[in-house]
C-alpha cells in the first residue's frame, strides 16, 4: 500500500514565491495520503538527485531563465522514467537559455503556460487530484475520500473561474518538507497538534 507521495520541485530561486505557494497548495488536498516534497535547493547544496529518480511526480517550473541545477534535476528525472512529470513555463519574458531548454524538454513532454502563482496552483493541483483519483484502487482511497476530492476538485475549479487570488504571505514553504495526516499516520512520539 503507498501512503505516501513523493513530490519533486524543480525550480529557480527567482520562482521562491511560486515554490511556497504550491507547496503550501498541496496541504490543502483533502487526502488521507501523506507527502514528502523535495525542492531545488539553494546554490550552496547539492540536488538531491535520489529524491529526484524515485519521485512520483516531477514538477518542473521555468521562469524567465534557467538555473543550475534545474537542467540536471530534468535529466535525472528523465533518465528514471518517474511516473508522472508536469512541466510548467511562466508566460513571461525568456532568456535564449530558456527558450532553447524550452525547445529540448518539448521533445519529451508537453509544457503548460501560467501567467500567475494562482494559475500554477489550480494547474498542478487539478493533476495531481486527477492521478490520485485515477489511481485511487493503488493508493487505496476509498469512496468517501474520493468523493471527497472530486467535490474539492469542483470548488477548485470554481475559484479558478472566480480569479481568486492566492494569499500573499509567505509562509516559509520554498523549502523541502513532509506532510503526514493522522488518518495513516500515528506519531509514536511528540505531541499531535490539531487545528481548529
Amino acid at each position: 500500500m503507498v501512503d505516501k507521495l513523493r513530490l519533486y520541485i524543480s525550480a529557480a530561486s527567482d520562482l521562491r514565491f511560486e515554490r511556497d505557494v504550491l507547496a503550501r497548495a498541496i496541504t490543502e488536498i483533502p487526502t488521507s495520503l501523506g507527502w514528502t516534497i523535495t525542492q531545488t535547493p539553494g546554490a550552496d547544496h547539492e540536488p538531491d538527485l535520489e529524491a529526484v529518480a524515485q519521485a512520483d511526480f516531477h514538477l518542473l517550473i521555468l521562469g524567465s531563465d534557467i538555473q543550475a541545477p534545474v537542467g540536471l534535476e530534468w535529466a535525472t528525472a528523465r533518465r528514471a522514467g518517474n511516473r508522472v512529470t508536469l512541466l510548467y513555463k511562466s508566460s513571461a519574458l525568456q532568456t535564449q537559455a530558456a527558450q532553447a531548454f524550452v525547445r529540448e524538454v518539448a521533445r519529451f513532454g508537453r509544457w503548460h503556460a501560467f501567467a500567475d502563482a494562482f494559475e500554477l496552483r489550480w494547474r498542478a493541483l487539478r493533476l495531481l487530484v486527477d492521478h490520485i483519483l485515477d489511481n485511487s484502487t493503488r493508493y487505496e482511497i476509498g469512496s468517501q475520500e474520493a468523493e471527497k476530492l472530486r467535490i474539492w476538485r469542483k470548488t477548485l475549479d470554481a475559484q479558478a473561474r472566480e480569479k481568486k487570488a492566492v494569499n500573499d504571505t509567505r509562509g516559509g514553504a520554498e523549502e523541502s518538507a513532509v506532510i503526514l495526516t493522522t488518518e495513516r499516520f500515528i506519531p509514536s512520539e511528540g505531541k499531535l497538534l490539531k487545528s481548529e
